[in-house]
């Protein structure tokens, strides 16, 4: 009797038990900028010392250096499909008499038919946006010179929370005069926006909801 107790604790215990969350945009720390050792040459001039050309914009190109992404991301999708079938099919079977007593009794036979249809219809629509805007942080100057940059802001709001995550490869050449990148033209890009608080946790299904679930063979 005891084990069946525990066993239905244990269902009981799983049926509260929430879904971890896996964030797109991992966790990492920003590295600490690496400036070149200053050269004792005797010049007015150093170019190693990060200076800028006079007739071009100042935009980033180092570890630690920021830019603003422009979130403008919107994703549309259809889909329609559908099927029809039919299956018709008949059979007939007679028996003829051949002895004066089965003749009394008359012909016997059977008759059978049967007749399949299917019809099939399903569709699905998907339409998403988000825009904003965040600073992100060159974390690592690839060999081509792109750049990989990551970022992340948090937003309290009363009793919630909402966290906005973003990473991916900037071409240095895509960044405007103004420092700013659009989020479509950044690749291998990561965008992550999750929210913590009241609001969050509305949404999610009550712990009853849950056993039930988990327990249902259904």
């Amino acid at each position: 009797m005891a084990h069946k107790y525990l066993l239905a604790c244990v269902l009981a215990l799983a049926g509260c038990d929430q879904l971890p969350h896996k964030p797109v945009v991992p966790e990492e720390d920003l590295p600490a900028p690496v400036y070149p050792l200053r050269q004792a040459n005797g010049s007015i001039y150093q170019g190693s010392l990060g200076s800028q050309p006079l007739f071009e914009d100042r935009r980033p190109r180092r570890v630690g250096d920021t830019l603003t992404i422009q979130l403008e991301e919107q994703v549309s999708a259809s889909k329609n499909s559908s099927s029809n079938a039919s299956r018709a099919g008949s059979m007939g079977l007679k028996f003829a008499t051949t002895s004066a007593r089965a003749s009394q009794v008359g012909s016997f036979g059977m008759d059978a038919s049967t007749t399949h249809d299917f019809i099939g219809a399903g569709g699905s629509q998907a339409n998403n946006s988000f825009t904003g805007t965040i600073s992100v942080t060159v974390m690592q100057v690839m060999p081509n010179g792109h750049l990989r940059v990551r970022g992340d802001k948090q937003i309290a709001i009363n009793q919630g929370t909402e966290f906005i995550r973003f990473s991916g490869l900037v071409n240095p050449r895509s960044i405007t005069g103004e420092n700013t990148v659009s989020s479509t033209q950044v690749s291998q890009a990561r965008i992550e926006y999750v929210g913590d608080g009241y609001i969050n946790e509305a949404q999610r299904m009550g712990w009853l909801h849950r056993i039930l679930l988990n327990v249902s063979p259904f």
